[in-house]
């Protein structure tokens, strides 16, 4: 379990956060499917997923407090996030209707557009590649492009 130490460089850094972003992905959507809290999912996926091994592949480490901010600011925030995620979607598709996958994104994506740290317009291409990770061979990308960016206009206008 490694966080942004001192001493990576710049490439190092951004590779730790683009993996943190992938799995607070996961771990929202785990959250979302079971009954299990913000602190188990979070302690799962530090102590078993972050660095790990699968089929002799061994998984990126996270930077571990973007990954813990991610989690909390969508926990905390999500009522707000969906909604400024509703009104990113079209009339008849509401978020409850949308892939619980996509849903997990949109509720990371938008902790993120909270965050003045990262520059929207980084967020939404850290976030459709996470999207062509999970679907890639779907439209679903250029879905999560489209409606990030709406997102990131409403949550920081000023970015733009």
């Amino acid at each position: 379990m490694t966080t942004s130490a001192p001493g990576l460089s710049g490439n190092q850094k951004r590779k730790m956060k683009s993996a943190a972003r992938l799995y607070a992905v996961q771990a929202l959507f785990q959250m979302e499917h079971s009954s299990q809290t913000v602190d188990q999912v979070r302690r799962e996926f530090l102590d078993h997923r972050f660095g790990a091994a699968y089929d002799g592949e061994e998984m990126l480490d996270g930077d571990v407090a973007h990954f813990a901010q991610l989690l909390e600011t969508a926990v905390n925030y999500q009522a707000s996030i969906d909604q400024m995620t509703d009104r990113a979607l079209v009339a008849k598709w509401p978020i409850a209707r949308i892939d619980p996958t996509l849903r997990a994104l949109f509720r990371a994506a938008g902790a993120e557009f909270r965050d003045d740290a990262v520059p929207p317009k980084v967020a939404i291409s850290e976030y459709v590649d996470v999207a062509r990770a999970f679907f890639p061979e779907g439209k679903e990308p250029s879905f999560v492009n489209a409606v990030l960016d709406h997102m990131a206009r409403e949550a920081r206008p000023e970015a733009f």
